[in-house]
């Protein structure tokens, strides 16, 4: 009875204590979980059963990690959002699957990616041919955002907070020295300045970190 009573309370105070760090670790959706983010929360799980099936244990020793684990994602997240390579390893970057109604075979095969799932989602946006589409991305969440032909370009940074995207150039058929020349002409002598800057509608359009406002 005293052990069942012990994992009753146990249970209530993992169960919030879950819920306080899912709450801190942000609003995210389960499609767009980072890796980190995945390995977090199965750890959290198997520290959570831990405690519950060994009721003689410190509680402690089960919430402690809890919180380290919470702060380890705090700091990846403060590194994601500062710094765009770590932010590629960790969560993926955007691959072109289909240009001009070609499927791009090695894309698909460094993403590990089949025909099967590609025309299975192409199925889901009911698009009846590759043909039709103009491009395919497949997202590093997994989804695949579609363009046919006619619909507007997509938009894709070519700098990132300062740091250019040589990938979205080359999906642009542009080049990083068009690039700094473009920037140039507007008297940005530094992609460093940039917090983000896209090709659109054939205009180079930039937006400038703060502190170089």
């Amino acid at each position: 009875m005293h052990d069942l009573v012990i994992i009753g309370f146990r249970t209530l105070l993992l169960y919030a204590l879950i819920v306080l760090i899912l709450r801190l670790m942000g609003k995210r959706e389960v499609g767009e979980l980072s890796v980190i983010d995945i390995v977090v929360f199965v750890i959290i799980a198997e520290v959570a059963a831990f405690a519950l099936d060994s009721p003689d244990e410190k509680l402690i020793n089960s919430i402690l990690p809890m919180f380290v684990l919470l702060i380890i994602q705090f700091v990846s997240s403060y590194i994601s959002l500062k710094n765009k390579k770590f932010r590629d390893i960790v969560d993926g970057d955007t691959t072109v699957i289909i240009r001009d109604g070609h499927i791009l075979e090695e894309e698909m095969r460094k993403q590990r990616y089949n025909l099967d799932d590609l025309f299975q989602q192409l199925r889901e946006k009911e698009i009846g041919s590759v043909f039709e589409v103009a491009y395919a991305y497949l997202e590093p969440s997994g989804n695949l955002a579609v363009f046919k032909y006619g619909d507007t370009a997509p938009v894709l940074p070519l700098i990132s907070d300062g740091y250019i995207d040589a990938r979205h150039l080359e999906i642009q058929h542009k080049t990083e020295e068009w690039l700094v020349a473009e920037l140039r002409k507007k008297g940005i002598e530094d992609p460093q300045q940039v917090f983000y800057c896209s090709y659109e509608n054939g205009e180079l359009k930039v937006q400038l970190k703060q502190a170089y406002l």
